[in-house]
């Protein structure tokens, strides 16, 4: 099954986005703010960490920068979410795989998390590989 780590601290979004996710057969890790979400996925290793930008403690911007510099979290792919206005001002210099707009809509969104999960871990967990 392949882990999706969603770092939000807004608990509405963190449940809607973990219950739409476990629906999906993903396993779901969450977390609250960018150094829990570094962390997290320091030991968790996800295979996709969903990055809201504005978080408390750590922002989101710079959670993203410091897993992609460390070697033990730099190939974790990662979608940074963000409200339209912030996401544009950092869009350009974030080193994030991909990024979505809030407010998103769930089909888009789910379409970003299959293309990011790795078809290899599909595939090694009995999982149907859709890039065949």
């Amino acid at each position: 099954m392949a882990r999706v780590l969603i770092v939000d601290d807004d608990p509405a979004i963190l449940n809607m986005l973990d219950e739409l996710l476990q629906d999906e057969k993903y396993e779901t890790i969450l977390a609250t703010d960018g150094n829990e979400a570094i962390s997290i996925a320091r030991s968790k290793r996800p295979d996709l960490i969903l990055m809201d930008l504005m978080l408390p403690v750590l922002d989101g911007a710079e959670a993203i920068r410091r897993l992609k510099g460390d070697p033990v979290t730099e190939s974790i792919h990662i979608i940074a979410m963000s409200a339209g206005a912030n996401l544009r001002l950092h869009a350009d210099q974030l080193p994030a795989d991909s990024v979505i707009g809030k407010p998103f809509d769930l089909n888009t969104l789910l379409a970003g998390v299959a293309l990011h999960i790795s078809p290899q871990k599909m595939a090694a967990n009995g999982q149907p590989n859709h890039d065949r």
